[in-house]
């Protein structure tokens, strides 16, 4: 699977005062079977390269191509990109829609004509990932907490086990439970079916926790592309894009400075809280 923009522009309101480019001639390959974290201060063109992705934005000029192909060759077969590309916006509980959260979560792989037994699997496996248990899917998605809603949203995506899994800012505003519960699913959706994931995210933390690989976007262009090591190494670099470090390795640079430990290339709560154990804190 491969999944690339090909000098792809993107420009809103041409031909009037309000022109912005919102992507600048993007070149990028997203590697399959990875979990790609997209961060860029507010503006710098996360959401639209989203939707470019999935099909539901069409590139002002330049290709995005899906194993090779152009996805905008056939503009009447776009929906099938989508079962390959699902994307979750930003608050997807407030497209839930069906009397229960099981139906809710079947509608997609319903939509792909799969066989009765097909879809029952289908809901169970993304419900499990996503946390919902069968007194869950029984309901009225209207019934929900606030959480439970944006998990169910979540599941009825990965039902359609798209290849590559596209969310932008899944575990907004959500406590930290909810959010551990949301991202440690899709984790899990990437381990289990091999398909990559593409978060978008304004948390370093999350970002540096869940992520294999970093796109850096800023004023529409790609600023950097590298490893979680590669990315939150370079400070000033980071600082020049208007983005922060993870709290944790802001920490340990302080720790570093005051001699307390030689290290400083902590990214990870889980991980730091291993080295000061090993320090005896």
């Amino acid at each position: 699977m491969s999944l690339k923009l090909e000098n792809v522009t993107v420009v809103y309101g041409e031909g009037t005062p309000f022109r912005k480019t919102a992507l600048d001639d993007i070149n990028i390959e997203f590697p399959s079977g990875k979990i790609i974290g997209i961060i860029g201060h507010t503006g710098s063109g996360k959401s639209t390269l989203a939707q470019l992705l999935n099909g539901l934005m069409k590139p002002t000029s330049g290709r995005v191509l899906l194993e090779g192909n152009d996805i905008w060759e056939n503009p009447k077969e776009i929906g099938k990109v989508r079962f390959r590309v699902g994307l979750v916006f930003q608050y997807p509980e407030y497209q839930l829609f069906e009397e229960t959260v099981k139906d809710d979560i079947a509608f997609g792989p319903k939509n792909m004509h799969l066989t009765e037994s097909e879809i029952a699997e289908r809901v169970a496996e993304a419900a499990k990932m996503c946390g919902l248990d069968q007194s869950a899917l029984v309901r009225s998605p209207f019934e929900l907490s606030g959480g439970q809603k944006r998990r169910a949203a979540i599941a009825g995506v990965m039902a359609m086990r798209p290849d590559y899994l596209v969310l932008d800012e899944p575990a907004a505003g959500l406590d930290p439970a909810g959010k551990e519960e949301i991202l440690s699913g899709i984790s899990a959706y990437r381990s289990g079916n091999g398909g990559s994931v593409l978060l978008i995210s304004h948390s370093m933390e999350d970002i540096a926790k869940y992520s294999d690989l970093i796109l850096v976007l800023k004023e529409g262009k790609i600023y950097s592309f590298g490893t979680v090591e590669e990315i939150f190494s370079d400070i000033a670099s980071l600082s020049r894009s208007s983005l922060d470090l993870p709290q944790i390795t802001k920490l340990f640079h302080e720790l570093k400075k005051r001699g307390v430990t030689g290290r400083d290339d902590v990214y990870t709560l889980k991980f730091g809280e291993k080295l000061l154990r090993e320090k005896g804190f």
